[in-house]
């Protein structure tokens, strides 16, 4: 059995949701790793207690992370509190603004579980590019690699 990237996301206007593909494609650029891209409103705690690595996507909204990304940790902390210690996760934000409280908050609440962050935050600020596209596949290749050789 493979072990499983789990990337979740929320998106309204399509931006978060671009980068998520985007994630999506260089994580599965490595074989040896499934790859499971899901919206935050349908992603269960038995998704997240099977995930070897996670990778959380938000738009940033009034300077903190989207409320379907909220739900996802409100339904999934208290279950699975201490039982994911040092799961690797990544972030990455799409925003208008500078993303830096939706890094904040995560990061926050990630440390409770507690989650280990294996990579910088991924911020793609304004209108989404070919750069910020490039950005997101390298973050989701990077984890699953280091999923792969057992770095993290």
């Amino acid at each position: 059995m493979k072990p499983i990237l789990l990337i979740v996301y929320h998106s309204q206007s399509g931006n978060t949701e671009r980068l998520a593909e985007a994630v999506r494609e260089g994580a599965a650029e490595i074989d040896a790793i499934e790859t499971r891209l899901q919206r935050a409103f349908d992603t269960s705690i038995e998704d997240l207690a099977d995930c070897a690595g996670l990778l959380l996507g938000t738009p940033e909204n009034f300077g903190t992370m989207s409320g379907a990304v909220k739900d996802f940790f409100d339904r999934t902390f208290y279950p699975l509190e201490n039982q994911l210690t040092n799961l690797p996760y990544g972030i990455f934000i799409s925003c208008g603004n500078d993303g830096r409280g939706a890094v904040r908050e995560i990061q926050r609440i990630a440390q409770g579980y507690p989650f280990k962050q294996v990579a910088e935050p991924t911020i793609a600020r304004g209108e989404i590019t070919t750069a910020h596209l490039a950005e997101c596949k390298e973050l989701g290749m990077t984890l699953a690699a280091g999923l792969e050789l057992g770095i993290f």
